[in-house]
Order: structure tokens, then C-alpha cells, then sequence
């Protein structure tokens, strides 16, 4: 199968309705008047594939690795996609008490190589989360992936991050919205409580 353009992956996101626009509350806490559901792409099993191979032939770069971690909810299926691609596990984090762990039986080898996989990635956050779950295992991120990458900044990771595409989407603190200042109505479609 050919690798996907960014060109490509952006029609996808708009051909499946992955890229909305609005006023949006993000797991941050920041507001947004774009967000990204990638879960409306990833419903189709073909583009799902899709993504999770290119996603896995841009990290073979990064060599051997035992495991795709994605946390719950939207880097599930990513991490599922880019394992399959990659013939390794595929596992998900997920919170308990609001602290990211891994339960349902997962464990991680000593010092295995691990990829973290997402759906998109804004601040770094979850993906800092689910190293520091990935080390407490006693194994090592070697990398991430998501299907976007719309982080401000490029160092927020200490690690390699690989995505299809790459966004800048204006964020503003609630105090400072325009779009509030507006009076839009606001939308929380994330998954992650708020802090």
C-alpha cells in the first residue's frame, strides 16, 4: 500500500467529519475553534489500516520494539493499527482514581522498547502520562505516533514524534477567549475530565 501525504490524511479528516469547527473546551482546559475527532475517521476499519500502516512504516526508523501503547480512549485504536502493522502487542493505558495506569492483565517486559500511539497529540500530556506508566514496567519509550500532531511546541516530548499530519490550531486560556467574548455556545467533545 502507497504512504500517505499529509494531502491525503487531511482529506480523510475532512471526508469523515474528524475536523470540526465551533468553540471547544480540550482536555487542556484551553478553548479551541477547531477540533480534531478522530474517532469519526477511525470508524472505518479501511482508513483506520490505513493510517496505523503508514503511522508503523514511518516509525521503523526508530528499530525493533515489543509494544504500541495508546491511552484510553482515543489512542486505542492507533496503537491497535500501528501494532498490527508492526507484528508486536498492542496494550492501552488508562485512568483510575484520574492517575493513567495499566491494568486488564497488561504488563511490559524490563527494559522492552515501547512506541506510544495516539490520535492526536495537543500538549504532550497524555503521552508524558503514559511513559511515566511505561517506565514505573521497568521498559522504555522509543517514540510516539499520532495521526496529528497539533503541539505549539516541538520539544514538549523528550522523544521522537512521528505524525501524519501536522496542525497549528489556535488555543486561548478561557480568560482571554475571543470565541467566549463572542458568546458561542462552548463544547466539550474530548473524553478526559476535566482538571
Amino acid at each position: 500500500m502507497a504512504a500517505l501525504t499529509e494531502g491525503e490524511v487531511l482529506t480523510m479528516l475532512r471526508e469523515t467529519g474528524a475536523l470540526l469547527e465551533g468553540h471547544f473546551l480540550l482536555s487542556s482546559g484551553l478553548h479551541s475553534a477547531r477540533y480534531i475527532q478522530c474517532a469519526r475517521l477511525l470508524q472505518y476499519p479501511e482508513l483506520a489500516a490505513r493510517v496505523g500502516e503508514a503511522l508503523a512504516e514511518r516509525a521503523r526508523f526508530l528499530g525493533p520494539m515489543g509494544a504500541v501503547v495508546g491511552p484510553a480512549l482515543g489512542g486505542i485504536l492507533v496503537a491497535h493499527e500501528v501494532a498490527r502493522a508492526l507484528g508486536v502487542r498492542a496494550m492501552f493505558t488508562e485512568r483510575e482514581n484520574n492517575v493513567m495506569t495499566l491494568r486488564r492483565g497488561f504488563e511490559l517486559q524490563a527494559r522492552e522498547r515501547v512506541l506510544i500511539a495516539e490520535d492526536v497529540i495537543t500538549t504532550g500530556r497524555s503521552s508524558l502520562e503514559v511513559a511515566e506508566v511505561v517506565h514505573a514496567q521497568g521498559a522504555r519509550v522509543v517514540g510516539s505516533v499520532s495521526i496529528v500532531d497539533r503541539r505549539a511546541e516541538e520539544g514538549s516530548l523528550p522523544w521522537p514524534v512521528i505524525s501524519l499530519v501536522k496542525l497549528h490550531i489556535e488555543n486561548h486560556a478561557p480568560e482571554a477567549c475571543p470565541l467566549c467574548r463572542q458568546g458561542l455556545p462552548l463544547v466539550k467533545p474530548g473524553s478526559r475530565a476535566q482538571p
